[in-house]
Order: structure tokens, then sequence, then C-alpha cells
């Protein structure tokens, strides 16, 4: 299949609001595909690229906005993959500046609207509203195959590609070959927020409660003394975790799957900033001397495999009681079971004191939803908010099309007067927030580079964020994490926006 046909799928998935044409589209699409072409398809119009991220940064991607375009569309799934691949290995000396001519080159041979897909598949910013819910659909009526049996693969797969070219391929046998073994890594299981700890007796009543850990999620496989540890994405960290590598081998089961954090935690096990955490899996380490200076303490929460038997389908008391037989207390993460408010508060405020981000509130009769953001799973968390002001504003795709959606967020500088970026968000928006938005700021732009409006620094927004982490990324050294827009404020002068200090002051202290 030409590169042009999956573009112009994506651009009539974005031009559509209504699910069941977005879904029809990419069906149509789908079932087109051919070969290796279907997995790859699948990837593409997913918005991931098989080969993962590739070295080329979203400055040097953007910096190619005046390379001319082809004037034919040639090239192919296929062609693109292999060039992909190549400028994914290339390494050594010299590999950055054959990168960028690489990716020129493929440039050079792309229609306008393909050199707009490719940069943006790049840098996984390619949101033209098929998201993986709604392929997981498409791929099903693409199939005539059960959604059911869709989703489920999926989630026992954790690759959208392979699980449409079985699909596509096999149809409903192809999909039933797909089932949890041990050192095949499924999705984490994902939570949804609670308002506090009454919205979450009242959706789930008697529950159990988890401290929120702060630290690296990791999937733990074990089968006799082999031992993989897996990261949230997947990836394979086992070299950089002796200390988890070593207690997962000394526990009884002959194999298990096990879902939990490794954290690094200060004298009298304080929990460590989660930036902390993450410098055990750095690029170049010396093990070793890393675990010396900075051991990780694991906690697990969830057990989906158990000497050969799945639990996922299992609920969460039956996945509690085999955690329980398969890991000592100390390796497991503290639990409440109760329906009692105040007992529930005071296991939060505990959490709190502790040092902790908050708590999880886990329905006991639900069984593992690998990759989904279940209902069963609500979290806990304490928000902090600030008055920031938008700098910029990106265009959105897929049903925010035509609507400024991504901002671009800035805290005040009282010694220069300037505001310093801290980073971007496009969550908590609804309709009405974003047509409001979109208006106030155009009457606000100063100038475009590219998809970007930047705008008069005049529009102040609360902002709900978890916590700032150090960033050598924006110009103020730090970096809001998960930050939500709670609402706009146009009664607020900029001038009365939050300052730097006033976000620094929740920076986490680093150690040495």
């Amino acid at each position: 299949m030409r590169l042009a046909d999956l573009v112009a799928t994506s651009q009539r998935v974005g031009d559509t609001r209504r699910k069941k044409e977005k879904i029809a589209a990419l069906a149509a699409t789908l079932s087109r595909l051919r070969g290796a072409e279907t997995a790859l398809g699948a990837r593409y119009l997913a918005g991931t690229l098989p080969q993962g991220k590739i070295g080329l940064g979203y400055a040097k991607v953007f910096a190619t906005l005046e390379i001319p375009p082809a004037g034919a569309a040639t090239l192919t799934l296929v062609e693109v993959d292999e060039l992909f691949s190549r400028i994914a290995t290339d390494s050594g000396p010299g590999s950055g500046r054959r990168k960028e001519e690489a990716f020129l080159h493929l440039l050079a041979r792309a229609t306008r609207a393909e050199q707009d897909f490719l940069r943006h598949l790049v840098v996984g910013e390619l949101r033209h509203g098929a998201l993986e819910g709604l392929m997981l659909e498409a791929i099903a009526e693409a199939a005539s195959a059960p959604a059911g049996a869709v989703r489920r693969a999926q989630m026992l797969a954790a690759d959208l590609g392979l699980v449409a070219q079985a699909a596509l391929q096999e149809g409903e046998a192809g999909l039933a070959r797909f089932q949890l073994t041990v050192f095949s890594p499924v999705q984490p299981m994902l939570a949804q927020t609670a308002e506090g700890v009454d919205d979450a007796l009242a959706r789930l009543h008697r529950c159990a409660l988890e401290l929120k850990l702060d630290g690296a999620r990791v999937q733990v496989h074990k089968s006799g003394d082999e031992v993989r540890v897996f990261t949230r994405n997947l990836n394979d960290v086992t070299a950089a975790v002796p200390e988890l590598v070593a207690l997962a081998r000394g526990l009884p089961a002959r194999s298990l799957i096990l879902d939990g954090e490794t954290i690094a935690l200060g004298p009298g096990g304080a929990p460590l900033p989660f930036q902390v955490t993450m410098r055990r899996f750095g690029r170049k380490l010396d093990v070793a001397e890393m675990q010396a200076s900075l051991p990780l303490s694991s906690f697990f929460f969830d057990c989906l495999y158990l000497d050969d038997e799945s639990l996922i389908d299992q609920p969460t008391e039956a996945r509690h009681q085999a955690l329980a037989s398969a890991t000592p207390e100390s390796a497991r993460v503290p639990r409440l079971i109760t329906e009692d408010p105040q007992a529930a508060a005071r296991f939060l405020a505990s959490a709190f004191e502790r040092g902790h981000e908050g708590a999880m509130a886990k329905a006991l009769d639900t069984p593992y939803e690998a990759g989904s953001r279940g209902a069963g799973w609500l979290k806990l968390k304490q928000a902090h908010t600030f008055d920031l002001v938008i700098l910029a504003a990106e265009w959105g795709s897929g049903r925010r099309k035509g609507w400024l959606s991504n901002l671009h967020l800035g805290a005040r500088d009282p010694a220069s007067g300037q505001f310093l970026m801290l980073g971007k968000t496009f969550k908590g928006l609804t309709d009405a927030m974003l047509k409001w938005q979109t208006e106030a700021l155009l009457a606000l732009e100063t100038h475009r580079e590219g998809h970007v409006v930047f705008v008069r620094p005049e529009l102040v927004a609360e902002i709900a964020v978890s916590d700032v982490q150090a960033s050598p990324h924006y110009p103020g050294g730090m970096a809001l994490r998960f930050a939500r827009v709670k609402q706009h404020r146009p009664d607020k002068p900029a001038s009365e926006a939050d300052t730097v200090d006033a976000v620094r002051a929740l920076l986490p202290v680093l150690p040495l």
C-alpha cells in the first residue's frame, strides 16, 4: 500500500467527529492491507512507530518544514518502514547527522500531506482521533471478529500490529492464540481518578486501599531461576535491578508474574523523589556502584500468574490471596480492606504523612484489565494548583480539530518580569472550554510557528498538578507533572499569576 492511502485515511478520520465514520474509514483501509503491511499500517494509524524512538527529537524533526514536497505520491509503507529501521539502528560517531540526512531524504520523496504525517508520527503526536480503543473496534469490523476477542488479544499481546495481523489474516482463531505467558509482558492496568475518599467508597463500596508509591512500575516474570523485569512501557530492565532479580529468585513459586513498584527509600523508609529512583534506569550505568549507593526496595500489589495458572480473569480478592501466598509481607504494598469512610480517610492521611503520593482504592471483584484505565481502580492523590499564564497553544486534531488545544504554560519570574515555560497540557478541557479559549487566544496571537500559535502572555488558567520535577528541557529547570486545566481565570491579570519561586517550592530536594 502507498503511504498516501494511509495519510488520506488519517485525514478522513481527523475530519469527522462521528465515531462510526472513523471506525468505518479505518476498517476499510485495514481490510486492504496485505502481508507485512497489515501490522505496519495498523501501528501507523494508531500513531506509533514499530521502532519506537529513533533518535530524532522534536526540534530536529520540525526544523525540516522548508523541505520542498514531492510532486507525486510514490512512497510505500514497506519503504518507509525500512528507512525508519535504518535510522533507528544507526549508531556510533556521526550517527546523529546521518539520521537527520536520512529523514530529510525521506521527506524529499514525500508529498506535503505525507511530510506532515511523517513528522507527527516520528514525534508521537499523530492525534487524528484514532486512539487504541477506536483502532481495536476498527480491527474487529475489518476482520468480522468479536470486539471482545480483539480487545483481549491486545491486552495480552500489547502490540496492535500483531493483533491486527492475526485478526485480518486468521480471524478469531488467530486472536485466540494470544495467551498470558511468562516472559511476554502485558500492558499494566491503569486507574481512574476519584475526587476523594467519599467518592471512592461511593463507587466501590467495600474495597482495598493501598499505598500509592511514586516509584518505577515493574512487572516481574519468573520461571525457575530465570527472572526478567519489565517497565510499564514493557522495556526489559533486568540488568539494571539485580536486587529485584534476587528477590524474585528467592520466592518459592515455580513460575509467576507480579505487578508492583520499585522505589528508592531514604533514612527511616521515607520515599525519595521519583527522579532519584529513575537514576537506576539510565542508559550507561555502573550497576554495582549504583546498587550500593542507591538501593531499590520493591513492593508488589498484584499477582497475574502463579505456578502455570493465569489469574488475570480472577477477581482482585483472589489475586491478592495468590500474592500473599507467593510473597512475604515485607515485599507487598501495605493494604487495608474497608468500607468505613473514617478508616479510609486515616489510611490516606497516613500515606501523605509518610511522604507517599496518596492511595489506591481497588474493587475486590474485578479482573485485571491490562492496558485499560479500569473503573475498578481509583487513585486518591493530593493535587496542587497554580495560576499560570498561557504562552502559546497548539492546534488540535481529531475531535479537537479546529480548536487550540495543547497549552504552553508559564510562571511569572519577578526578577525579569518574563514568564518561564514549565510544561504543556491539553487535559481537563471540555468542548466549551476549548471553544472559549480558542477565541480568546486568537485575539492575543502574536505569531505562528507551524501548528503552534504564540500569544501575548495575558490569559491565566488554574492548573492542577500532582507535583513538580527537575527538568533540563525548560528554562526554569523544572517541569509540571500530570498537569490538568481546572478553569480559565480571565478575571485575574497575568501580574497576579503564580511565580517561579512558588512553583519551585514544590520541587523536591534531590540528594547528590
